[in-house]
């Protein structure tokens, strides 16, 4: 015989087999449609076919075997399953499948029999003891799989080895103690807390974690050495936002490992982003306090405790004089110490929109500025940042062309990414508050589609603000005058920006600007603390203009007012409440439905 027939025999050999199993995978197919749409006769008879053409196949004999037990054709299944049992007595699943069987025709002790047959005749192979369980645990036997796994561990003479295996079993059973047991093994095992911490996360409630906590002080008790358990109970309280626990136990942990503040900062960085001040400068404090300047954390740590600080003192806008100027001096003090130079350049931009946005020092924000960028080897976007925040100080100063400057050198040096947008923003602002509208909201419709989500959604806003009310008199006065308010209010000029206001008011009543003049004059009224006069100016939006486009800005801040600052929770449940179902597409009504049920009680 040639070699080439040979070729020739050999790839239609293989052309065959490769034939014979696409056909057999287009009948699985094809069968497993016909079960799951309840076509059990059809789908036994291809069943039957596949597992007489491969009857090593366990899978073909399972589901054989089961569409027959739907079909309650028992006495034939009863006659495989004995077949299948002579041929193969060392495969204890069969002894699962005879015992699902009896209990179907109504002999539960004998069903258990079978399944106790099964496990006393399992042999140590792994493979065989996660088949066996495999095969309880889809029959909803967790009993015997359970027993399966811990008769395995015997067999096998390693302890725990199916500590994950029984964890999940346990959690099937809503055996929460247990499973908890097992995951807590499952970190002495391997050493390593994130597999387990990621499970309990997915399966436990709120109500759970008390349980996990119990569990986890008695590890820690008995094994002081393993710093995992520490971790897991430190992320139990984060879970919960028990962030003063949390950073108990962080301290603890930094103290006996010698972590050199690290655990400490990270946990800081995260209760700061969560908006709890007061712990927040509690973790900063101890990495500057008891750590010092052998730290690699205590510059970043020290700022951290300067943002917090100041971000607890002008939230809400709840301050005194008295505060901002111990704050001003905390951040000069520490800048006299560690110097003015590229390391903290970051602080010195904070430093300088503190003066600049609360203590109203625009000339020393200005030159603080004007110093940090020029120093060599600065970061181009923190160069550009100083620069818009230059910009803005430039403005809030009446120098609007040097402004422009500023802005246009950000624009150039970054055509693509948010900074550069950021910047064509603010020019784009700069010609509203010029009375060059058309050229404006030119711009802010190109902005639409920044990468940004907060340029793009305020470039929206402006875009549709400008267009609704450009042309409503055809000298255009009343929008210019709202812009030179809107600059006034921008440059810290309050009570001439109010009395521009006013005049619009008395020049030009019953303006399409009316709701707008209000909402400006709730945000002044904001920033100066006047709390009664600002709710006066939400309330007359709500009453007054249900259906303008600032409607639903004056609800929610007006919900938030009442919930962070004046603690009538009920008046904000009912204005939040009034978010989701009355504005239901507004762009606050997720983050207001989960504020109304956080303020009900809810589980989130």
């Amino acid at each position: 015989m040639s070699q080439t027939w040979l070729r020739k025999l050999f790839l239609l050999t293989c052309l065959t087999i490769i034939t014979l199993a696409a056909f057999g995978q287009q009948k699985y197919k094809l069968a497993n449609e016909y079960y799951n749409s309840g076509e059990y006769e059809k789908a036994a008879q291809l069943y039957e076919s596949l597992y007489k053409e491969s009857p090593g196949n366990k899978s073909y004999f399972n589901l054989y075997i089961q569409c027959l037990l739907d079909l309650k054709d028992y006495n034939n299944a009863k006659d495989i399953i004995e077949s299948e049992i002579k041929k193969n007595p060392s495969d204890v699943s069969l002894y699962v499948t005879n015992g699902n069987l009896l209990e179907r025709l109504g002999f539960p002790d004998k069903a258990n029999d079978e399944y106790k047959k099964a496990i006393n005749n399992l042999n140590p192979d792994p493979s065989n003891i996660t088949n066996l369980a495999s095969t309880f645990t889809n029959l909803a036997k967790y009993d015997f799989a359970i027993e399966t796994y811990k008769k395995g561990e015997k067999l096998s003479n390693v302890e725990n080895l199916y500590v994950y295996n029984l964890a999940d079993l346990y959690r099937r059973q809503g055996d929460t103690k247990n499973m908890i047991r097992c995951y807590l093994i499952s970190v002495e095992k391997e050493a390593n807390s994130f597999n387990t911490q990621t499970s309990l996360q997915r399966f436990l409630t709120e109500d759970d974690y008390t349980e996990l906590q119990k569990q986890l002080y008695q590890k820690i008790q008995e094994k002081p050495d393993i710093p995992h358990f520490g971790e897991l109970l430190q992320w139990t309280f984060i879970q919960k936002k028990e962030y003063d626990k949390a950073l108990r136990q962080a301290k603890a942990l930094d103290r006996q490992f010698e972590e050199n503040g690290a655990r400490v900062y990270t946990l800081a960085e995260l209760i700061y982003n969560d908006k709890d001040y007061n712990n927040a400068i509690d973790a900063y404090s101890y990495i500057v306090t008891n750590q010092g300047r052998n730290t690699s954390f205590y510059l970043d740590a020290k700022r951290g405790l300067l943002n917090s600080k100041k971000a607890k003192v002008t939230q809400n806008f709840n301050y005194t004089k008295e505060d901002l100027f111990a704050l001003k001096a905390e951040y000069k003090s520490f800048l006299d110490e560690m110097g003015r130079n590229t390391q903290t350049a970051p602080l010195m931009q904070e430093f300088a929109d503190f003066e600049a946005l609360y203590v109203n020092e625009l000339d020393t924000a200005i030159m603080i500025l004007e110093e940090l960028r020029q120093f060599g080897g600065l970061h181009p976007e923190s160069i550009a940042k100083a620069k818009l925040s230059l910009g803005d100080y430039y403005l809030m100063n009446g120098d609007r062309w040097e402004a422009s400057l500023l802005f246009s050198q950000v624009d150039k040096d970054f055509k693509e990414g948010q900074t550069g947008e950021n910047a064509r923003y603010r020019n784009a602002k700069l010609s509203y508050y010029a009375g060059d509208f058309e050229w404006a909201q030119e711009q802010f419709k190109i902005l639409k589609g920044a990468t940004s989500k907060l340029i793009s959604n305020d470039a929206i806003d402006m875009s549709v603000f400008i267009l609704d009310n450009l042309g409503m008199d055809t000298t255009e006065v009343t929008l210019q005058m709202f812009a030179q308010a809107d600059l006034l209010a921008f440059q810290n000029k309050y009570a001439e920006a109010i009395a521009k206001l006013d005049s619009i008011k008395i020049l030009f009543p019953e303006h399409s600007l009316d709701d707008d003049v209000l909402y400006t004059k709730a945000q002044i009224y904001r920033k100066l603390r006047k709390t009664d006069e600002m709710i006066s100016m939400y309330n007359t939006i709500i009453e007054k203009f249900p259906t303008e486009i600032k409607a639903d800005n004056a609800i929610y801040e007006l919900a938030e007012l009442y919930e962070t600052k004046l603690n009538e929770p009920e008046k904000a449940k009912v204005l939040y409440e009034k978010i989701f179902t009355d504005y239901s597409a507004s762009t606050f009504a997720f983050e207001a439905r989960q504020r109304y049920r956080k303020l009900r009680g809810d589980e989130l």
